[in-house]
């Protein structure tokens, strides 16, 4: 039988080596950080709002119409940043609940008016405390007079990409 060691201490180090000559670490992409960050989050998060029965486009669905009552779907979406066919199928699944209605729009027929049925704004009113509750846990680690300087920063780099997103669809990048 064959010692494999030194092969393997030689592959070692080669992938040591081209960890080290790397054009792009993904660890240090801020891009792969954020979504890191971000999946980790909705993964926690799914613990509040996960007994209703709700995802991650419902949950940002019904939160959004709490906090601003009457909206229609594409409203919705520039708010929350989904696609009108995540934003729609989560309608759907929030009006099966009875959480969500949908009122036409006379004015346009294409649209419609969504809002909180007495159901969906009962559930947004039990959900809120512990999605504040878990905001606060999540928060705890930034230091309080660092927090300024996060939320600053959080707001500079989501203004940033939407001005990206922009000239990436309008053909300047």
């Amino acid at each position: 039988m064959m010692n494999s060691g030194p092969v393997r201490d030689g592959a070692a180090q080669a992938a040591s080596a081209a960890s080290d000559a790397a054009l792009l670490k993904l660890e240090d992409f801020l891009p792969h950080r954020l979504n890191v960050l971000s999946s980790l989050v909705s993964q926690a998060l799914t613990r509040v709002y996960g007994r209703y029965g709700i995802g991650i486009p419902e949950w940002r669905v019904l939160v959004t119409l709490g906090e601003n009552g009457v909206m229609t779907g594409k409203a919705v979406g520039a708010h929350t940043h989904m696609h009108k066919t995540k934003v729609s199928r989560a309608v759907a699944q929030l009006e099966q609940r009875r959480f969500v209605s949908r009122r036409a729009n006379r004015a346009d027929l294409r649209e419609s008016f969504l809002s909180l049925t007495p159901a969906g704004r009962a559930v947004y009113e039990e959900l809120a405390p512990s999605a504040l509750e878990f905001m606060n846990k999540l928060a705890e680690v930034v230091a309080s007079a660092d927090r300024p300087a996060f939320d600053r920063a959080m707001k500079q780099l989501t203004k940033r990409s939407a001005e990206l997103v922009a000239e990436i669809e309008s053909g300047k990048i």
